[in-house]
């Protein structure tokens, strides 16, 4: 059975750092992405960062040059360090594991940053 487990949210003060990571257990093949993704209170949830299996990054536009995203394959963990974080970020941070055949997510981890 695949679970993804996220870590590391909290409360931060706007202008902090927080680093998340995301373990994923159980077999998945063939991966092509992993992603970050978060969900606002009232909002949709949308796409932070993802990347590939061939390590290609991408952005939403709104956290290039602040966030990066990285994957230990060894360790089957993926990060999403976040930098300089904005009031506005306050989201339920979820990771997602793609693979040719199915989409897995994780529970989600609360960031919540105070301005």
């Amino acid at each position: 059975q695949v679970q993804l487990v996220e870590s590391g949210g909290g409360l931060v003060q706007a202008g902090g750092s927080l680093r998340l990571s995301c373990v994923h257990s159980g077999s998945i093949f063939s991966i092509y992405a992993m992603g970050w993704y978060r969900q606002a209170p009232g909002k949709q949830r949308e796409l932070v960062a993802v990347i590939g299996s061939g390590g290609r990054e991408n952005y939403a536009d709104s956290v290039k040059g602040r966030f990066t995203i990285s994957r230990d394959n060894a360790k089957n963990t993926m990060y999403l360090q976040m930098n300089s974080l904005k009031a506005e970020e306050t989201a339920i941070y979820y990771c997602k594991v793609s693979s040719w055949t199915s989409d897995y997510w994780g529970q989600g981890t609360q960031v919540t940053v105070s301005s």
